[in-house]
């Protein structure tokens, strides 16, 4: 893939490197594709310089020891629920719904200009995004296929970063398999399969988080229930939520 630039048909930029790659989609084949170039295409790149802190940023930048623009975006950015805080640390809830360190906002792999920073924030609708791409792919190759925007998060009760789903079209995002048997013919009861997440998670392994250059991958030979989800099913309820 070129470096993605603002404005950029992302679906024309994929054509041709899967062209490129000798690589033609089939039926069931999921396109799985790195955040970064759809925040990119969608022009989601912010320079700090553009952003003047409100009260609360500069309160919360006092807290944590962040730079108070990078604070406000990140509020913006937020449904107003701030997870935790301390210094270094940011988390909130999401506008779409997930919880994460600065609201994903993110400067890896983001071109810098001039003396000010640049940050790039996450895509406005990714779940729309992901179906663009599926719907133009589909009608170049003729097939149906899914698709899954990738983005890497952090765990509260482990360390790393791993790849999640935070678009989904064409596929289940949560496969329920209650009430299917088990080897022994007993009726799972609670299995839900974040199943977005686990190509997400598998596709990273490839994509890489520094310098690899791959920001899309084919996962093909999945077998997937033909219910087609979003990115939202994978949200654990409010009330379902213990340790909120």
């Amino acid at each position: 893939m070129p470096h993605v630039q603002p404005g950029d048909n992302l679906a024309e930029l994929l054509l041709a490197a899967l062209a490129s790659a000798g690589l033609a989609l089939q039926d069931n084949d999921i396109l799985a594709i790195a955040q970064k170039i759809v925040s990119k295409a969608e022009g989601r790149q912010v320079n700090l310089a553009d952003v003047t802190p409100g009260p609360q940023a500069q309160t919360i930048a006092a807290q944590t020891g962040k730079d108070p623009r990078l604070v406000e975006l990140v509020l913006q950015e937020s449904d107003g629920q701030i997870s935790r805080l301390r210094p270094g640390v940011l988390i909130v809830r999401h506008r779409l719904g997930f919880t994460s360190a600065n609201a994903g906002i993110d400067r890896s792999n983001v071109a810098q200009t001039g003396t000010e920073e640049t940050v790039l924030l996450l895509p406005q609708a990714p779940d729309a995004s992901a179906e663009h791409v599926r719907q133009t792919m589909q009608e170049h190759f003729g097939v149906t296929i899914g698709v899954v925007i990738t983005d890497s998060h952090g765990r509260p009760f482990r360390l790393g970063t791993v790849g999640v789903a935070i678009g989904v079209a064409g596929i289940p995002a949560l496969w329920d398999r209650r009430g299917e048997p088990d080897l022994y013919g007993y009726a799972l009861q609670h299995t839900d399969v974040g199943v977005a997440d686990e190509i997400a998670a598998a596709a990273g392994l490839l994509m890489g988080q520094a310098a690899e250059g791959t920001p899309a991958v084919v996962v093909r030979g999945l077998r997937l229930p033909a219910q087609p989800g979003t990115a939202a099913d994978l949200i654990r309820p409010k009330e379902m939520d213990l340790y909120r």
